[in-house]
């Protein structure tokens, strides 16, 4: 799902760089030193998983694990993601660099939308079908929702693209339902060992970089 240079208009390169680098101040402030190992290592998770890719049209089709990074990190999914996709573009020229902003919103927005939708429930519920059943729903939430903002996103750029988001959302439907899967197995086992990850940073934290 990564877009690539060359694909989107001037005004929508510089929009969705505006608003994806508030978004990744916004995350970065919602995360204190002693949880950027956690930031780290999902944003490795991300990195590793979405290497592997089928290209279709001006995008391409892998697991984003954004439903379980969004319940992991709430808003500070979107500076994990930032990095990972900013390396992807440097080191194996996976999307561009010009439309780095649109990808990290395609996939940032989704994660934050997760945490907000699941993230606080599937921490309250008690284990069993419910946290799966809810945790599917995040994955399967996820790619839906990236598939939504990349299409407005191409949309945006110009109506020529209107074939490739039809063919875009239809490659995404087994995707969706094996990201659905892996969500719900990874988020059952946090639930079980380390359910006060869940829901994302919303509570304590401090902005990084400032000591006291």
């Amino acid at each position: 799902m990564h877009i690539s240079d060359g694909i989107l208009s001037g005004p929508v390169i510089a929009a969705t760089g505006v608003l994806a680098a508030g978004a990744v101040a916004v995350g970065l402030a919602r995360c204190d030193y002693d949880r950027v190992p956690r930031v780290g290592v999902l944003s490795a998770v991300f990195f590793v998983a979405s290497l592997i890719h089928v290209p279709i049209g001006p995008s391409s089709a892998h697991l984003m694990l954004t439903g379980l990074i969004g319940c992991l990190l709430g808003w500070a999914a979107m500076p994990a993601l930032a990095c990972a996709l900013l390396l992807q573009a440097v080191l194996f020229g996976y999307g561009g660099l010009t439309a780095l902003g649109a990808n990290v919103l395609v996939m940032g927005v989704p994660a934050v939308a997760c945490r907000a939708l699941f993230g606080r429930h599937i921490r309250a519920a008690v284990p069993g079908r419910r946290v799966f059943a809810m945790a599917f729903a995040a994955g399967v939430t996820g790619i839906v929702l990236g598939c939504a903002v990349l299409a407005a996103v191409l949309y945006a750029s110009g109506g020529q693209f209107v074939v490739f988001i039809g063919a875009i959302t239809a490659a995404h439907g087994l995707v969706a339902a094996i990201e659905g899967f892996v969500t719900a197995a990874a988020l059952g086992f946090v639930h079980k060992v380390r359910p006060q990850w869940l829901g994302g940073f919303d509570s304590g934290g401090g902005r990084l970089g400032v000591t006291t």
